[in-house]
């Protein structure tokens, strides 16, 4: 029997063959639609338990062969998932919208709906209540038929562009490779760096040093190799990923995912696709998002200039560099903040061995909200470098099991990102735990080092895992509020809140030790991460920002005349280029956050979580990192109650007040810019 159609708790990894996904995801609509149809066809009168309550726990199944096949494509794809993705996504669309079109069900989520006020909800319901209703209106319910007929054909087109714009992002990663054979060519590489280069060639049969366009690869080349004209050309590939006329340019994909975004948009009453996005952010509309960019990027701009001037002048002073490039820019920022700070990550990585900084994450995670991670070995994986954990409360409760997946592989979409095999919900008195995965692209151990992390990748790992603790520590009635089920411009606050504990030296020196001697990490070490955090802050936040805007221009206002995806990038970053374009590369063919993944209209959010994330940690701060009163607090109001009230509501449970934007400025350094 199909595995995927059996009763399974954990996934069945180990069982799975990749032809059991389509006929899976069959028998499970076709289930899904018969409890559909048990709902809307119930003669008694629709109710909160018998429509709202019933339609969220409808279609489980299906949740569950979903997340476990488009994790399995992001993780540890090949080309027959690639294949089976874009048969089973237009039916996963056409099952979606044949939900959110159906008459006779939206008759009755309406009549519940239109008693909201009487019906004495919780406030859990309440948001229920509201989020089904939503979404149903928003998603074509009012329309007219000959509309919702061109509604679905948008959704079923969309599905499918945003699938095949991400397939060709990976090819244009995987393609790419630059094998070295003269060891000059990696002068300025740390010795690790150049053990995994080899090891990276020898796993492919080859002699030499391989150099790929996998972040673990590519970033320590562009920060560290001497020669120029190698880190041009790995800057040009990387950056010119879809943007090469071939079969996998997204330059049409691209144009094709905006403006059918706007068509749906004006189909469904909104301006653009951004109007329809933020009403359901805590932004609300994109004119407030403007504004907050705008606020942010007059704080950064002369900031990010001076840094900029710095960096041009340095450069000239260190090889007679005329003219900064793209190429330039991360060699010769680390030069610079070796010089001011005398700190590298060749300095820092000895005291980061990825399973000390697992067991630091583990430990900061106990002290603070009371969890303990056990590694076990009797749970199926995807694949074999895949580590699990069952996780219990310091009562012994079970509270979620963790995977977690370290390192690149050729079937692995870069980038980190948490994702769950399973939500947490009550049903039938009990508290159904969650299964949470973080996955990761971090550096490789080698034959003469275990896996040491840069600073950046620690940062990393504390970030997913604070994702990763918003889905764990789950704890409300309805799946689809229940962990990092919120708005987009929220979910980013647990994560990133979680990156602030690397910095402190109380958490540091639980976990960064060196992985030869044992030593704790040194206290002038500690200072000087500390020291060097804000550097070239301004240059950070305004490349950040230009994310956002690019995200708007392409999101805010109608597209149906743009006809030139470069063109229109290098309008959207006027206001914040510091380097000259780069004729052959073009951002948006790549971007795969705004045009594969969920961020469209919503890229602001990073920033806007980090006011978020500022000003709560500022309350950490003043009570104490670890203070366990505030842990409770921050786990209680925000972590375990997931989307069960509006972001803002929670927020100022736990803080008091709204967040304020000069905890952000004055952490960053920007305060003193005028």
């Amino acid at each position: 029997m199909n595995p995927l159609l059996k009763p399974f708790d954990e996934a069945p990894f180990a069982q799975i063959k990749n032809d059991h996904f389509k006929p899976a995801f069959e028998q499970a609509i076709e289930n899904a639609r018969a409890e559909i149809e048990a709902i809307t066809t119930n003669s008694d009168g629709p109710t909160f338990e018998n429509t709202i309550a019933a339609l969220d726990f409808s279609g489980q199944s299906l949740d569950r062969i979903s997340s476990i096949f488009f994790n399995l494509n992001s993780a540890e794809t090949n080309e027959q998932i690639q294949k089976i993705a874009q048969e089973v996504s237009p039916m996963l669309t056409e099952f979606s919208n044949d939900i959110t079109l159906n008459v006779e069900l939206f008759e009755k989520v309406k009549a519940v709906y239109e008693q909201k006020d009487s019906l004495k909800l919780s406030a859990e319901q309440f948001t229920l209540l509201e989020k089904k209703y939503k979404n149903f209106s928003r998603n074509g319910a009012n329309l007219p038929e000959s509309k919702k007929k061109r509604l679905r054909e948008i959704d079923a087109e969309l599905s499918k562009l945003k699938l095949k714009f991400g397939e060709n992002v990976l090819a244009e990663t995987n393609r790419y490779e630059k094998l070295l054979t003269r060891e000059t060519d990696l002068e300025g590489l740390p010795e690790g760096e150049k053990d995994a280069a080899a090891q990276l060639a020898a796993t492919k049969g080859k002699k030499g040093w391989l150099v790929t366009l996998d972040y673990p690869s590519y970033i320590p080349f562009m920060k560290y190799a001497k020669n120029r004209a190698l880190r041009k050309e790995l800057s040009v590939a990387f950056g010119s990923k879809g943007f090469h006329d071939d079969a996998l340019d997204n330059r049409a994909n691209v144009l094709k995912l905006v403006q059918l975004r706007h068509e749906r948009a004006k189909l469904l009453g909104y301006k653009t696709h951004a109007h329809f996005v933020l009403e359901e952010r805590m932004a609300e509309k994109p004119e407030k998002v403007q504004d907050f960019q705008k606020e942010l990027l007059e704080k950064a701009k002369p900031a990010a200039e001076r840094e900029f001037k710095a960096l041009e002048i340095f450069a000239k002073e260190v090889d007679q560099i005329d003219a900064l490039q793209k190429w330039d820019g991360s060699y010769y920022s680390e030069k610079l903040r070796q010089k001011l700070f005398n700190l590298d990550d060749e300095q820092l990585k000895p005291y980061f061995k990825l399973e000390n900084v697992i067991a630091g994450v583990f430990q900061v995670a106990e002290k603070l909200f009371g969890l303990r991670f056990e590694e076990v070995f009797d749970i199926d994986k995807y694949h074999a470098e895949v580590k699990t954990y069952r996780v219990h409360d310091l009562d012994g409760n079970f509270i979620s099991l963790l995977y977690a997946d370290f390192h690149p592989r050729a079937g692995k979409r870069g980038g980190a990102w948490m994702t769950s095999y399973k939500h947490q919900y009550m049903h039938n008195g009990k508290n159904v735990r969650p299964h949470i995965s973080i996955v990761c692209n971090f550096t490789r151990s080698t034959t003469t080092k275990p896996s040491l992390l840069t600073f950046n990748e620690v940062t990393t790992l504390f970030h997913e895992f604070g994702h990763a603790l918003h889905g764990m520590l789950a704890n409300t009635t309805y799946p689809s509020l229940s962990g990092t089920s919120v708005y987009w411009d929220f979910v980013e606050l647990p994560s990133q809140v979680m990156e602030n504990w690397c910095y402190e030296q109380e958490a540091l020196q639980m976990f960064a030790t060196h992985y030869e001697t044992k030593e704790p990490i040194p206290m002038p070490l500690i200072q000087k991460i500390k020291d060097s955090a804000n550097f070239q802050e301004g240059m950070a936040t305004l490349r950040q920002l230009s994310f956002g805007l690019l995200d708007m221009a392409w999101h805010g206002a109608d597209p149906s005349d743009i006809r030139d995806v470069k063109a229109h990038e290098r309008k959207a970053f006027a206001g914040t280029d510091l380097y000259p374009d780069m004729a052959e590369t073009c951002m948006s063919t790549s971007f795969s956050h705004i045009f594969q993944g969920g961020y469209s209209s919503g890229y602001y959010s990073y920033k806007w979580a980090e006011v978020l994330d500022a000003d709560a940690f500022a309350l950490f701060k003043e009570k104490g990192i670890f203070d366990r009163k505030v842990a409770t607090k921050f786990k209680e109001e925000i972590l375990s109650k997931g989307g069960t009230e509006k972001p803002m509501v929670l927020y100022k449970r736990f803080r008091g007040s709204e967040p304020k934007i000069e905890a952000l400025l004055e952490r960053a350094g920007l305060l003193k810019v005028s």
